[in-house]
Order: structure tokens, then sequence, then C-alpha cells
């Protein structure tokens, strides 16, 4: 009998130790690089935001595997310089086993050879087709690649027998991605590019550029950067009385984009991930209820509208989540996880990635969208 009562008290006194050692267990940390402030402040404050909600409801929820997450933030100001330091400083001293950004596409492609020789995975919210091709063993991305980007807009000019355009994009990482793609699809489509303008990211003023494609014979404009540039194109072109179609890139699809252009962004069509048109959406679409979860949680939280650059932190933060709970918590069984992706439904898109494909989206997660009224406007 004494023998039975030392094993019920031993086991007893392990299950308690055990449960404390679980309760005890130190938090995941993950990693993040957002421009919160300077000029990509519309892409990382969003991005920022959205990442600490759902760390929050993450661990609310009682974390992952019983471990809670630790979410180290670090504002690149849009400074790829910066950006390197912050990424060794996550990696050498944070510890981190993961890394979600950086938000713009120049501070993602300085990060990437430090993240290779760290082997610690890189989820990064820009959009530029090379930061994921050719494939990198360590990075994924959850923005959607320019080149989808470049073909909405293409096939919406085919539509409209529209031949001759004029492109002005900024001279950074992204703009200079953009305006490869929009220079090597061109033919593709039979559109002949008359005019190839480029404008500095602290530059205030572009009627330069765009008196020069006002004496073209260009049938529509097609402008690729982030605020506050693009805006300020808008402006510029209705005070020079520019009256052919302007179209931007996916990387003003907020509202911020509306306030800062006014009544000159009345009448610009842009591909945009869904999330800006959540409520338009057929209910047949397999991301509007996650879409409209999404905005209403962040409305609630910030008190404006959750965002096409939210949903990328958003996306990263979920597959994350994902390939712990499926893996485990080091950096080499979290990108195996995530390699392994398929059908992840997020904001952005339904993820599959591959060995072959780290970008994981397909010209379905782009729609186009026209500023009608001072708000979005699906076009159908």
């Amino acid at each position: 009998m004494s023998k039975n009562i030392f094993r019920i008290v031993f086991v007893l006194i392990f299950s308690f130790l055990t449960a404390g050692v679980v309760l005890a267990a130190p938090p995941v940390k993950i990693g993040a690089l957002f421009a919160v402030t300077g000029p990509a402040s519309p892409l990382g404050e969003p991005e920022r935001n959205t990442a600490v909600m759902m760390v929050d409801e993450i661990n609310k929820a009682g974390g992952i595997k019983g471990r809670k997450l630790e979410l180290i933030v670090y504002d690149t100001q849009g400074d790829a310089t910066k950006a390197v330091q912050a990424v060794n400083k996550l990696i050498k001293d944070d510890k981190v086993v993961a890394i979600i950004g950086p938000s713009t596409t120049g501070d993602s492609m300085a990060v990437i050879p430090v993240i290779e020789k760290s082997q610690v995975p890189l989820i990064s919210c820009a959009a530029g087709i090379k930061i994921t091709d050719p494939v990198k063993k360590w990075v994924f991305k959850t923005a959607q690649n320019d080149v989808l980007a470049v073909m909405r807009i293409y096939k919406n000019l085919q539509k409209q027998k529209i031949s001759k355009v004029a492109i002005l994009t900024v001279s950074d990482g992204f703009g200079s991605s953009g305006r490869e793609q929009l220079r090597l699809q061109a033919k593709e489509f039979d559109i002949s590019i008359i005019s190839d303008e480029t404008y500095g990211p602290k530059d205030t003023d572009m009627t330069v550029q765009l008196t020069k494609i006002r004496n073209s014979a260009a049938q529509a404009v097609i402008c690729w950067g982030t605020n506050p540039g693009p805006a300020i194109v808008a402006r510029n072109a209705r005070q020079l009385g520019i009256k052919i179609p302007l179209y931007m890139s996916h990387g003003v699809s907020s509202k911020k984009f509306i306030e800062l252009a006014g009544e000159a962004a009345e009448g610009i069509m842009l591909p945009s991930g869904k999330v800006i048109v959540a409520d338009q959406l057929p209910d047949s679409d397999p991301q509007k209820k996650i879409l409209l979860n999404y905005v209403s949680k962040y409305k609630e939280r910030y008190k404006v509208e959750g965002d096409h650059f939210g949903g990328h932190a958003y996306d990263a933060v979920m597959l994350l989540k994902r390939a712990m709970e499926q893996g485990g918590f080091t950096p080499a069984a979290i990108r195996d996880q995530l390699e392994k992706t398929k059908k992840f439904a997020g904001i952005g898109g339904t993820f599959s990635f591959s060995s072959r494909d780290h970008a994981g989206l397909t010209s379905d997660a782009f729609v186009l969208v026209r500023v009608e009224k001072g708000d979005w406007k699906l076009i159908n």
C-alpha cells in the first residue's frame, strides 16, 4: 500500500513540475522591420499596427502550443542602412526565430544577404518581384508581385483599346522593379511606351515630367510609386489639365492616397488587394469573410479602416502562426512549414508556397479599383 501511495505522490509531483515547466516556457520572439516613420510610413504604420494587433490576439487566446509570442519591432524609416542594422540586432541580440517585413522593396533587398547567411526566415511585406525571384531559401513575401499588378493594368488598357502609354516611376527599389515589369510586359500586350519618365522619392513637384507627357501622344499615364509621390503626380496632372486616364500602382492602395491627392484622386484607377473593397465583393468570394473581419477589428482598435498594407503584416503573422503550430519554434522548422503552405486564405490572397515559389499568389489576388466620390469602387 505504501508503495502505491508513493507512486501516486510521485506522479502528482512530476505532473505538477511538468505543468510548471510548460507555464514557465519563455515567449517565442518574432522580429519585425517596418517603415513606421519616414516617407514610407503609409505602408509601415498600418503594418506595425496590424502585427501588434494580431500578436495580442494570439496571446489572449493562449499563444501557440501554450507559448506566448513576443513581437520586437524596429523602425527602418525606409532606409536600407537602418534596415540592415536592425536585422542584425534582431538576429544577434534579440535571438528572434523569424522576421516580418521590411515594408519596402529596397529595404527587403538590402537585408536578404543577412537573412540567407543567418538562416532565419523572413516574410517580406514588399512587392518587388526580385525579393523572391529567383527563390531564396529563407525569404518569403506576402505583398502581391508587381508583375501581377502590371498585368492587371495592361489587361484593362487592352479592354479600352489603349495602346500608347506614358510611364512615370519613382527611382527607388519599388519604382525600378515596376518600371522593369512595365517595359517587359508591354510587347506581350501590344502596348507602346512612348514616354518613360522618373522622379525622385523626395521630389515635391513633377510638372516637368508631366508636361512632357502631356505633349506626347500618350493615351494613358501609369505612375509607379508609394505615397506621397503619386499623390503629388495626381495633383500636378490635374493642374496641367491632363485628361487622359491616370493609373497608379498597388503602392498607393489605401485611403491615405485619397486623403493626400484630394479631389485630384477622382477617377484614378489601380490594381489592389481586395481588402479596400471587401464589402463590394460577392458573398461567394472565399476571402470576403476574413477581409471584413480584419477591417472591422482594425477599425475598432485604431479608429481607421484596415488596408492593403496592414494586410501584408496580417498574412505574415498568421502564416508564422500556422507554421509554428504545424512544425515547431526553430527557424528551420518554421521555414520548412512555410514552404509547405497550401491554399491559405489571407488578406492579400490565397497563398500556396513551394520550393520553386516563395511568393505564393496568382493574378486573382488583384482586383482593379477606381476612386469615385472620394472612395474606392470595385471595377468589374
